[in-house]
């Protein structure tokens, strides 16, 4: 017990200063051998699945074109083997989340490799730690190296051997060197070797091998460079390359193709005739034109100015050849542009009812009608060659920005802005039995969509806004979106707004909000007019005199500040709950501002007072809930390569900062961090690989379980509920319920043999359900589990003795020991024995047991649940589980209860924890009222009781039936049977022929289905469906109980005389005559 307790006391020791990384290190260590029991706190994803999210790449089965592969640019690989009907998540505990492409291996197709880190170059895009290869279909996973690639855009198998694998690897986008161009391993993935490209800034985006001879390849390198100011989408190593010795060596191929400098390459081979090549070249200021080679790449022919468009050629490019028709091309763009003519002439491809932003492509080899595309939104088919399309909208891969919840009721509903997918909400939860569907989100703006914020006065009224500071304000009764965004006034310059510009409702005014741009805006009336009350509060550069690329940049280079957002701009904003008018400013370049006087003055405090690179980026700034002299600031310095966490903590409003980053890992970007309203020192961090708390103030960090190991960019707390909720940018929203348990976590509650946390208060109401028969790719999120959920401890570990044999010969199995064999008598020992188990005890306000519920017992913090309702008064059958249609208990009438918590072991119990209160709540009234709680609760009695009368009355007659057969049988074989015996036995045949018939109804009008006349079963049957509503039983049902009732009376005596006289005297006279022993007798 006393090593239980220092071992818990140790992680909460407090790590004093600002750490170097390797004390980081060192603490990081030191705290995975000290881990708090957090496999309670679980989060469980709400979705949505409607919107979906962006796909990178398509691979289907070449043996089974049900069966298909989807890397997503944030949300993993996934799996079909029935055409989409239903997914399967393959990555969610591998290093990465973000994926650029994979391939599978041509001879066989169960070795999938993937490439992480997106192929594209967005301002949002995550990086990857390298190539991953599966052996068996994507059930497991291993990392090949190439670690410093951070995006890899090709990958492709020697279709002859498997240990020969090229790799097109762009590399680092927001800083130099790393691993980039063009890979080989010949030893399948041991080694590599870069056989194109170079170290600075020349990666490789795309990659081709001649289907007729794998040793000719081509491959299109990239130089680019993005900064938080500006993308040089193009450079002198940009070009077209060919190979004609497997990689060995490269010729860059120039006949024909643009002198100046190009940028992101797209490259195609015609499936029909390989010696023709196309290539999709951006050039200049974000023009372009796709060329053709029908020389293998000797000399090319400009065919047309055709170019991706939208954000920028960086973010789509890809080119396909149809492999069902010659010079057919499909070039990925906002819009996909396809071409009949080998790139001369393009159109739009027909996609009326479908996503624009395509990404991805993939063709069934004997369907020329088929298409399938990966867009920002998901996965769409097409039978019909664009003419209608499919939509998979069963894949929750959502790219939240940002989080808000409110205080609906009974169920709160989250809202959030998307990439690319507007802003959407929806409930937390629903009283349906099925969970949370499709159907009950709901869009809310358009296009990108960013923060949203929640009025806390009106529930209805929510703000939303598009990219680059496009904020409304929705009324969700009508539907309508009032724009709101301030605006410049005559002679002030271009109001620079961050791509996900900066929105607060004042904690102290429900009408006030505060947003921003490069300076601070002020409303007092839900933003119906605004006023600005700060200056420029960024650093106000033109953003061309910005090094790029290693140095300042000339005009003619290869600029794309269009794939850009603003500048210089206020990312983000907080005013203290604790005094008003304390305001919190963050910038994109390097600066915290604070105003202590509602904005009327403004002291700017650079970022390299924290210690930190001159432009570093705040992410998030929060005032404390409970000190106002506490601010919190979380930083990102990843566009400038540097992914380390940088969290801080102020308790002077800024004046000098200590870091909180503490044990949090390397390579793990903070975007957000939140404070419990009741406990200062717990703390969420929402991260680029999961969620973490910290319950010291951020001295120790611990991943809390239950996500994929992926992004989360924003966190948000429901007060009421105590449920913390994450935005992911990848699998949408999550959800950890009642958290509250954490702030009671201490070393003295978890030293304790067991502790059992109050929960909230639990909702009443019976779930409905409203679904028919949806078919399999019905997607639907979980509710979380109905009822009162009790969080609880223990401290002791519980292990059977196989457990510890089995434990005990897998240490000896390691180390190639013996193990010795234990014996018949410790094997039949262990068969025998009985786990030990937790008892939760559910009282009502009279201190009446109500309900035990068990769970086997297991050391540390677990979940059990009461779903309100009595225990079951069904007659229990030794030889079934289910007691069938009385398996549930009659419900639990609101009011307040008790539980408390007890060990059995070894048939012993201990109570652990005596006790806390719950209440349990109400959510709503039917429009005829409820019911009376003391008349249902003596209906409930009456029920239980003829209940119980019942149940013996049918479990003695059909002992009784069961001896008719025995004597049947034994009558036969009885030596002597003396006159009138068989008489008998036919006279208590006829009696229970007789009886069935009234309690069962005639085997006759069964035989046809016809209908008996109602038995004691069918009213008891009804008056048991008065319990099955928060209505209540109405007269009818009492009525029926009071028939019940009075057919037991007349049943009860001919039943008794039957078993009780007839059976026992048959009995003696049998025996009396010889006759064999009957099985089964009393």
């Amino acid at each position: 017990m006393r090593h239980t307790f220092l071992l818990l006391l140790g992680a909460f020791l407090l790590l004093q200063g600002m750490p170097t990384h390797a004390q980081r290190n060192k603490s990081k260590n030191a705290v995975e051998e000290k881990k708090l029991p957090l496999q309670a706190f679980k989060f469980r994803n709400v979705g949505p699945a409607f919107l979906s999210g962006r796909i990178a790449d398509l691979a289907i089965h070449p043996e089974d074109d049900d069966t298909w592969y989807v890397a997503v640019g944030s949300g993993g690989v996934w799996k079909t083997e029935n055409a989409g009907t239903t997914w399967t998540p393959l990555f969610d505990e591998q290093a990465s989340y973000s994926t650029g492409c994979l391939t599978l291996d041509p001879q066989n197709p169960a070795i999938i490799w993937v490439g992480t880190g997106e192929n594209v170059g967005g301002r949002h895009v995550a990086y990857g730690d390298g190539i991953y290869r599966s052996k068996d279909g994507g059930a497991s996973w291993e990392n090949l190296g190439l670690k410093q690639t951070e995006h890899i855009s090709k990958i492709i198998v020697h279709p002859d051997n498997s240990d020969v694998v090229w790799v097109a690897a762009q590399g680092p986008l927001w800083s130099k060197r790393g691993e980039r161009g063009v890979y080989k391993t010949t030893d399948g993935g041991a080694t590599w070797n870069r056989v194109l490209g170079n170290a600075e800034w020349t990666g490789a985006t795309d990659l081709l091998i001649d289907p007729r001879d794998p040793q000719v390849l081509y491959a299109a390198t990239w130089d680019r460079h993005r900064t938080v100011a500006a993308l040089m989408g193009g450079g002198p190593g940009t070009g077209i390359h060919k190979s004609t010795d497997g990689g060995e060596t490269w010729e860059e191929l120039t006949s024909g193709l643009p002198k100046s400098n190009m940028g992101k390459i797209g490259l195609a081979i015609s499936p029909q005739d390989p010696d023709v090549l196309y290539a999709a070249i951006e050039l200049d200021r974000t023009q372009g034109a796709v060329y053709r080679s029908a020389d293998r790449g000797a000399s090319w022919k400009k065919m047309s100015n055709t170019v991706s468009g939208g954000t920028g050629p960086h973010y789509y490019q890809e080119l396909y050849a149809s492999p069902h028709k010659f010079d057919r091309l499909y070039l990925m763009n906002v819009r996909v542009l396809t071409s009949e003519d080998g790139g001369k002439t393009f159109t739009q491809l027909k996609e009326e009812d479908k996503h624009s932003d395509n990404h991805a492509m993939a063709f069934k080899k004997d369907d020329p009608d088929y298409l399938m595309i990966g867009t920002d939104a998901g996965i769409y088919e097409s039978f019909d060659l664009a003419e209608t399309w499919r939509y998979h909208k069963n894949l929750p891969l959502t790219q939240f920005y940002k989080v808000a919840v409110n205080n609906a009721e009974p169920f709160y509903h989250i809202f959030g802005g998307t990439q690319d997918n507007g802003s959407a909400g929806g409930p937390s939860a629903t009283d349906e039995e099925e969970g949370i569907a499709n159907r009950h989100w709901y869009k809310t703006l358009g296009a990108d969509g960013h923060q949203s914020a929640t009025d806390p006065e009106y529930n209805n009224i929510i703000y939303a806004e598009t990219q680059q500071g496009g904020l409304h304000r929705v009324d969700l009764t009508t539907g309508e979106q009032v724009y709101i965004q301030p605006q410049p006034g005559p002679g002030d310059p271009h109001e620079r707004f961050n791509w996900d510009a900066p929105i607060v409702v004042s904690p102290h005014n429900p009408a006030r909000l505060y947003f921003a741009s490069y300076r601070v805006w002020k409303s007092e009336n839900r933003g119906d007019s605004w006023t600005p009350i700060s200056g420029d509060l960024t650093r106000n550069e033109e953003r061309l005199e910005l090094p790029i690329m290693g140095r300042q940049q000339s005009w003619d280079n290869a600029w794309d500040v269009g794939a850009m957002s603003n500048y210089n701009t206020i990312t983000s904003l907080s005013e203290s709950p604790v005094q008003e008018g304390l305001l919190y400013a963050g910038t994109d370049d390097g600066y915290i501002a604070v105003s202590s006087d509602g904005g009327g003055s403004w002291d700017r405090i650079p970022v390299t007072r924290l210690g930190l690179p001159a432009r570093s980026f705040v992410n998030d700034i929060k005032a404390d809930l409970h000190d106002a002299n506490t601010v919190y600031v979380a930083l990102d310095n990843h566009k400038e390569g540097d992914f380390n966490p940088y969290l801080f903590k102020s308790t002077d409003r800024g004046q000098s900062w200590t870091s909180i980053a503490a044990d949090l890992p390397e390579r793990t970007l903070v975007w957000r961090l939140v404070q419990d309203h009741v406990n200062p020192s717990l703390l969420f961090a929402a991260t680029e690989f999961g969620v973490y708390t910290s319950l010291d103030g951020g001295s120790n960090w611990q991943k809390l379980p239950g996500t994929p190991n992926m992004g989360f960019r924003d966190l948000a707390i429901q007060k009421r509920e105590n449920d913390l909720v994450a935005a992911s940018f990848g699998r949408g929203f999550f959800v950890l319920d009642d958290y509250s348990a954490l702030r009671e976590m201490t070393p003295e509650n978890l030293s304790a043999r067991g502790k059992l946390f109050a929960p909230r208060p639990a909702k009443w109401y019976v779930p409905r359900s409203e679904l028919g028969n949806t078919g399999a790719d019905f997607y639907l999120a979980e509710n979380p589990e109905f009822g009162a959920v009790f969080t609880y401890h223990l401290a002791d570990e519980f292990t059977t003795a196989k457990e510890a044999r089995q434990k005990a010969e897998k240490a000896a199995n390691e180390k190639k020991a013996d193990i010795p064999f234990p014996g018949y008598a410790a094997l039949d020992e262990e068969n025998s024995e009985q786990p030990a188990r937790v008892w939760l005890t559910i009282r009502d306000s009279q201190g009446n047991v109500i309900r035990h519920i068990q769970q086997k017992a297991s050391q540390g913090t677990h979940r059990i649940a009461w779903d309100l309702r009595h225990a079951s008064t069904g007659a229990i059958d030794p030889e079934r589980d289910s007691r069938g249609w009385f398996s549930r208990g009659p419900l639990a009438t609101p009011g307040n209860y008790t539980a408390s918590l007890s060990l059995e072991k070894e048939g012993e119990v201990t109570v652990l924890d005596e006790g806390v209160s719950f209440e349990v709540k109400p959510i709503r009234e039917g429009v005829l009222g409820g019911m009376d709680y003391d008349n249902y609760n003596t209906y409930r009695r009456d029920l239980a009781e003829v209940q119980r009368r019942m149940e013996v009355l049918r479990d003695r007659f059909e002992q009784a039936e069961t001896s008719l057969k025995g004597f049947e049988k034994a009558l036969e074989q009885t030596p002597a049977s003396p006159a009138g015996l068989a008489g008998e036995v036919q006279e208590l045949r006829e009696a229970i022929r007789e009886l069935q018939i009234k309690t069962e109804g005639s085997p006759a009008r069964d035989e046809i289905g016809e209908r008996n006349p109602p038995s004691v079963q069918n009213f008891f049957v009804t008056a048991y469906r008065g319990m099955n509503t928060t209505y209540g039983p109405t007269a009818m049902h009492r009525q029926s109980l009071d028939t019940a009732r009075d057919m037991l009376g007349e049943l009860e005596p001919q039943v008794n005389r039957i078993a009780d006289q007839m059976v026992p005297a048959l009995e003696r006279k049998l025996e009396a005559a010889g006759a064999p022993y009957i099985k089964g007798r009393d």
